[in-house]
């Protein structure tokens, strides 16, 4: 927990009860449901809780804006960005219902009212969103043929919608497709640990 609070140190009281109530909360749900890697388990905060929150260096979701985490698993990054975010709106969405099981149970226990679930794959989703975030679901072109149907055109935030994406290794041909438009930043540039010295962040205007 302390990993977080190193990084984001403004954080409210209820904020801070959030997070620190993760621990307890995925380790119990992951004894019952395999969400998480049980060596990974021990590394919540900094693999799984901050990972997500490199999405929270890039940019400031303003109140009212509406992301889909499409593939969201056990609940990232929708989860930690949802608490980071309050007055936004998280849709998480994954074709596994004992994942989305998972993401409802947890997000009631946080009583996260701005966080909904949807088990369903991505072609069925037809809501709009200002941007969906996603955690190396799958290579981006394929990706981008899925959601381009699911971006709104209201624009209000301070980067234009679009897709985000928390991968890693290499992405030049993933990313060739689509030129300038791809962003490609090192998380390490965010965070110190080492874990993120091989991760990025792919930011998509579409």
């Amino acid at each position: 927990m302390e990993i977080i609070t190193k990084y984001f140190p403004c954080l409210t009281d209820k904020q801070k009860e959030q997070f620190a109530a993760l621990d307890a909360l995925y380790r119990d749900w992951n004894s019952k449901i395999n969400v998480i890697s049980r060596k990974d388990i021990s590394a919540l905060y900094e693999h799984h809780v901050l990972h997500s929150l490199a999405i929270a260096e890039v940019i400031r979701f303003k109140p009212g804006t509406n992301i889909m985490d499409l593939g969201t698993g056990g609940g990232f990054p929708g989860i930690p960005l949802a608490i980071m975010f309050p007055e936004a709106k998280f849709h998480l969405v994954d074709s596994i219902a004992k994942k989305i099981h998972v993401c409802e149970e947890i997000k009631n226990a946080l009583g996260l009212e701005n966080v909904t679930t949807q088990w369903s794959r991505a072609e069925e989703v037809q809501q709009q969103f200002h941007f969906v975030v996603s955690r190396a679901v799958m290579p981006l072109p394929d990706l981008v043929k899925i959601i381009r149907k699911n971006i709104s055109r209201e624009q209000f935030n301070g980067l234009p919608n679009g897709l985000i994406c928390l991968k890693g290794g290499e992405l030049e041909q993933e990313t060739k497709p689509f030129g300038k438009t791809a962003q490609i930043m090192n998380i390490s540039e965010f965070f110190q640990e080492e874990f993120f010295n091989t991760k990025k962040l792919v930011y998509l205007t579409l």
